[in-house]
């Protein structure tokens, strides 16, 4: 059962891409030039169809003298190599992947149908939006500086307005007017890239840097846990935000728990609907490489448990929450550092020979003894949509889209298939089986967030066209086994990640909507898109024409306003770095 949304209306006012843009701010700062130093070149151009938008240079020069003159000496002296496609900017910033500027709240327009009553609040989300172009330097898709893109909804209004986070990082380097932290990420392919590297480190021994204060992008998911917002990156520490009355975001803050949370933590922390404990986990790419953490409602750390008994860097992005037990799944790809410093690329690798593991250990666990492995050849996941104990307590079932040809997935995403399985595990015998859900491609999706760990019935997958473009909606019934729903977006329409939001006193499971960004990349436009979660074929009720273009991005919230009124925009009597 597929439909399709009709094209979205060409008469959106165009946002980021006209002629009359402003560029983004860069400081104005004294420059210092050494002698014989090469002149600073002008800010390359961003092209966009017809149109170009001038991006503030990474590489201003330093205004301290000696790492002025490395700066120079790595930009004039090491040429770079050709670079992969993968972390060309010139390629990955294309299209609707281009960053786009701020946009304060604006009122919208409501193009087709109505804004349900039932979903005022806000939706909120977050994704990769570079504030500096990077000048000849590796830049991967995953990388860019947090950009929070939300919609206020309120009795059949909606405002919008899009915000960087404020992240210690992206501060810095507007004050300097360079960039003053290099992206481990996207790699190191010549010896300027460790040369840029040391000056960095001579930047923090000299004391320009307070790593301290910060290092991440804070560009990946939007949470709620301990009554307020916060913007996450696996790669730091989380920053609380403020949803103003008015439709603004505020980043009021680096959240550190009390000075109790470890430097880095999950994107995607679990939060237990009627304790609101918070469960979440530290991946590092040093021994021990996987730490597992809770905390009360309050943010005051419970236990942390360091799991020796992980014995390579296996990439963990997510987890999953039961009952009684914590699930994490281990990758073919592993992190590694001899991968930077050979001039390999990013800092990470495909193990073709590893195997795979599951790891399952009781969520009020106190020690690594607890946990156990199970090997499950050819088994990557990146997201686990849902997992709960069977009512025998023995088995154990993962809702998960499992990554084939996971060689692809740093460089060539668009060849990796995501395959929705449904994964039973006998905790007695260890026994495990498998069931194939769809043979689509179907990744990021959500469930109604009140089954969270429980047994569930209905899933809402997004079509992957190469992750996170999407070019449509799924809509999965796990007692069947199979599709039920479908809605496709439409010719050179495509989405992100598909966020199903239950209406208010709503008593089926899949009684709600599913919202998501859409950018129709024809007619070079956006829209905020609701759909009939229980229609056959996921009927839009409403479309909101938005005043500029959505990139393409990662993980988002809907906060009801009932829920919104009791938001702090910060944890009650803890600290801040």
């Amino acid at each position: 059962m597929t439909s399709s949304i009709s094209r979205l209306p060409s008469n959106t006012l165009r946002h980021q891409d006209a002629a009359t843009e402003k560029p983004l701010a860069a400081a104005n700062k004294p420059v210092i030039k050494m002698a014989g130093q090469p002149p600073t070149p002008p800010a390359p151009k961003l092209i966009i169809g017809q149109h170009q938008r001038t991006l503030p240079s990474s590489s201003n020069p330093n205004p301290i003298p000696l790492l002025s003159f490395f700066t120079a000496l790595i930009t004039s002296k090491l040429s770079n190599p050709p670079l992969p496609s993968s972390v060309d900017p010139e390629l990955v910033l294309a299209g609707n992947f281009a960053p786009v500027d701020e946009t304060p709240p604006t009122d919208c327009s409501v193009v087709h149908g109505q804004l349900p009553s039932s979903l005022d609040g806000v939706y909120i989300r977050n994704g990769p939006n570079p504030h500096l172009r990077p000048r000849g330097l590796a830049h991967h898709l995953f990388d860019g500086d947090g950009m929070l893109h939300s919609i206020r909804l309120s009795r059949g209004r909606a405002t919008f307005c899009s915000r960087y986070v404020q992240s210690y990082k992206l501060k810095l380097e507007r004050e300097n007017g360079c960039a003053m932290i290099p992206s481990v990420f996207s790699g190191f392919y010549c010896l300027a890239d460790v040369g840029r590297l040391v000056v960095a480190l001579a930047r923090v021994v000299t004391g320009r840097i307070n790593l301290a204060q910060g290092f991440g992008l804070a560009n990946t998911s939007v949470a709620l846990f301990c009554n307020t917002l916060f913007a996450m990156i696996e790669t730091d520490r989380p920053y609380a935000i403020r949803l103003t009355e008015n439709g603004d975001i505020e980043t009021t803050g680096r959240f550190d728990f009390g000075g109790e949370a470890p430097i880095n933590m999950t994107a995607h922390p679990k939060v237990d609907s009627e304790t609101g404990e918070v469960f979440s986990f530290q991946f590092f790419p040093f021994f021990p490489y996987l730490t597992f953490f809770r905390f009360d409602s309050n943010g005051s750390k419970r236990q942390k448990v360091p799991i020796f008994s992980m014995k390579k860097a296996s990439y963990i992005h997510d987890f999953a929450l039961t009952k009684r037990y914590a699930i994490f799944p281990e990758s073919q790809l592993e992190v590694s550092a001899m991968n930077l410093m050979a001039l390999k690329g990013m800092p990470m690798k495909f193990r073709p020979t590893a195997q795979p593991r599951i790891g399952i250990i009781p969520r009020n666990a106190e020690s690594d003894s607890e946990m156990r492995w199970f090997t499950v050849p050819g088994f990557n996941a990146f997201h686990i949509i849902n997992a709960w104990e069977e009512e025998d307590e023995d088995s154990i079932v993962l809702v998960v889209p499992r990554a084939l040809s996971l060689e692809n997935f740093l460089g060539r995403i668009e060849k990796v298939h995501f395959s929705l399985q449904k994964l039973r595990i006998n905790m007695k015998s260890g026994a495990i089986s498998s069931t194939l859900l769809s043979e689509r491609s179907l990744e990021l999706g959500s469930i109604n967030a009140a089954y969270l760990g429980k047994k569930n019935r209905y899933l809402f997958m997004a079509v992957a066209e190469a992750v996170p473009k999407m070019s449509g909606v799924v809509k999965i019934d796990l007692e069947s086994g199979r599709e039920v729903a479908s809605r496709s977006y439409g010719p050179g329409c495509f989405g992100g990640e598909a966020l199903f939001v239950a209406r208010d006193g709503a008593g089926d499971e899949d009684d709600g909507f599913v919202v998501s960004y859409v950018h129709n990349e024809m007619a070079n436009e956006s829209q905020f898109v609701v759909m009939d979660a229980k229609s056959p074929a996921l009927e839009v009720v409403a479309a909101v024409r938005l005043p500029g273009r959505v990139p393409y991005g990662f993980h988002g919230l809907f906060v009801g306003e009932k829920q919104l009124e009791t938001v702090e925009p910060w944890p009650t009597g803890l600290s801040s770095t």
